[in-house]
């Protein structure tokens, strides 16, 4: 683990971001107040007014990233995003960075490990690649409450490590690029079963004629307390779905554990049911509500009263 106070970066102060979604201006709000000049980009015109709003720069494309900043941080939704931003036709490798800079690139999406190993394999040589995905929710990561999971090799990580330590103060090293990522999916696959089952007691204990809050008050003090009883106890009561973590990307990630445990032949019955909510969800037009909407899915999963 990484604690130690962050050092001036080396090179520019003007840090690249792309992808301006939930995680992403978590992310840029954190490099803005600790001084950094961060320019960003996203397809969508809504998260780039976001950025300008928080104070950062706008710019119209991946390649105007890239030439404003030697180091460029990913917030994209999925690992083909991170291939394209990267490597793509207009992605960063085809422009050089600015006049004395390096180009470095740190990947903060979850990632499927055995392609974003792939992709470091490919660049390595034209950028320093440096993963770390995060374990939090928005809102945690923007209070420097989220924990980093760092993969890349040594020299890379000290060149960037100012950086990550404004962006997770708690962070750990786990070994090349990959391990990050496969870390992230374990991580998420108790955390998304943590949730799923304070989800199905809360429902129960309604459906027995208690209050769900103060059941959840009781939850919390019990041997059954979880963390994410804080985080997403009161959104399930209060039947607030505004997104820390979506659906989707939640789906997302489950689909990626799945099949690379069908691929290790290790079998994730658990799993398997999550990702059936999920996908309830989804067909119920949930996919951009927060991931405490499973417990919706499970109050619509009635039986017949014998």
């Amino acid at each position: 683990m990484s604690n130690s106070p962050a050092t001036e970066p080396k090179g520019s102060k003007t840090i690249g971001l792309l992808g301006i979604g939930l995680v992403g201006r978590a992310v840029a709000r954190l490099l803005l107040d600790a001084g950094y000049d961060v320019v960003g980009y996203a397809p969508s015109e809504g998260s780039r007014s976001a950025l300008k709003e928080f104070g950062g720069r706008p710019v119209g494309s991946v390649e105007a990233v890239g030439r404003s900043a030697g180091l460029v941080v990913l917030a994209v939704f999925n690992t083909s995003q991170v291939e394209d931003v990267v490597e793509g036709t207009d992605g960063l490798l085809s422009v050089s960075p600015p006049a004395g800079e390096s180009r470095a690139v740190v990947n903060l999406s979850t990632c499927e490990p055995d392609r974003i190993m792939a992709l470091d394999d490919r660049v390595r040589g034209r950028t320093r690649f440096v993963e770390m995905p995060i374990s939090g929710t928005s809102t945690q990561i923007a209070k420097g409450d989220g924990v980093g999971l760092i993969g890349g090799e040594a020299d890379a990580i000290a060149t960037v490590d100012a950086v990550l330590a404004v962006i997770c103060p708690r962070r750990y090293t786990l070994g090349s690029v990959g391990a990050g990522a496969k870390a992230k999916l374990a991580v998420n696959l108790i955390l998304g079963l943590n949730r799923a089952a304070m989800a199905e007691g809360i429902a129960f204990a309604q459906k027995l004629g208690l209050d769900a809050g103060a059941f959840l008050e009781v939850a919390r003090k019990s041997a059954a307390y979880s963390q994410v009883m804080d985080v997403k106890g009161k959104k399930m009561v209060e039947r607030d779905y505004g997104p820390l973590s979506k659906v989707s990307q939640t789906l997302k990630d489950f689909t990626i554990m799945r099949d690379y445990a069908r691929e290790a032949g290790q079998a994730l019955p658990f799993s398997e049911v999550y990702i059936d909510m999920m996908q309830g969800c989804m067909k119920a037009g949930e996919g951009d509500w927060d991931n405490a909407a499973l417990i919706e899915e499970i109050r619509r999963r009635t039986i017949a009263r014998s």
